[in-house]
């Protein structure tokens, strides 16, 4: 019962399409008809509103954090099921036939519930390759690397010196699976890149 319980509410808090409903409600508008077709904040932001595209970043970390919280508190046992429950509920919601965004925001949301550190270790990297080179594919992919290696790396050393020491170690997996869904959402994106049509974000 209790598993069931972790499927439902992750899979359905994460599927909700909040950059669509709130682009529908405010401007009238579909957003899979604008920009890259994306239901996510960066697609909102090419939509010319910031402020609609913070509210749907913040609503999609949201619905990454509180269901992976929720079973932190009550269903500890099932933290990793949530999260990939979560995750696959946004990039493939039932409501949009299967079809919905890249996962970057809710995994940053998951990432806060694992590990503030992790999640602060996100943002920085992301920050900083988008100041470079301007994509926000590059910037959400290469960070997805970084917490995955960096946590990879932390683990194999404390291991080396204890091995009970292995408390990120249990969610080394899913950074690991994390990392390739991230990179199969981007596949269009990394097309494009490599093709030099990829948008770059005006900052």
């Amino acid at each position: 019962m209790d598993i069931s319980i972790v499927i439902l509410f992750s899979y359905l808090s994460g599927s909700i399409p909040f950059g669509l409903i709130l682009i529908k409600t405010f401007q009238n508008k579909d957003i899979r008809k604008t920009g890259s077709g994306n239901i996510g904040a960066t697609n909102v932001l090419r939509s010319g509103n910031k402020s609609l595209a913070a509210l749907t970043l913040l609503l999609d970390l949201l619905k990454g954090y509180l269901p992976v919280l929720v079973t932190q508190l009550y269903f500890s046992e099932h933290v990793q099921l949530s999260c990939l429950l979560a995750f696959l509920g946004h990039i493939f919601p039932v409501w949009l036939k299967f079809k919905g965004g890249k996962g970057v925001a809710t995994y940053l949301g998951i990432l806060f519930a694992l590990s503030i550190q992790f999640a602060l270790l996100f943002i920085f990297t992301w920050v900083v390759v988008l100041l470079i080179f301007k994509y926000s594919s590059l910037s959400s992919m290469f960070a997805t690397l970084t917490v995955f290696a960096v946590n990879f790396i932390k683990v194999g050393v404390l291991e080396s010196i204890d091995s009970n020491l292995n408390s990120d170690g249990e969610i080394k997996l899913i950074l690991f699976i994390f990392f390739i869904l991230i990179i199969f959402t981007h596949r269009k994106n990394i097309s494009n890149l490599k093709n030099k049509t990829e948008q770059k974000i005006k900052i």
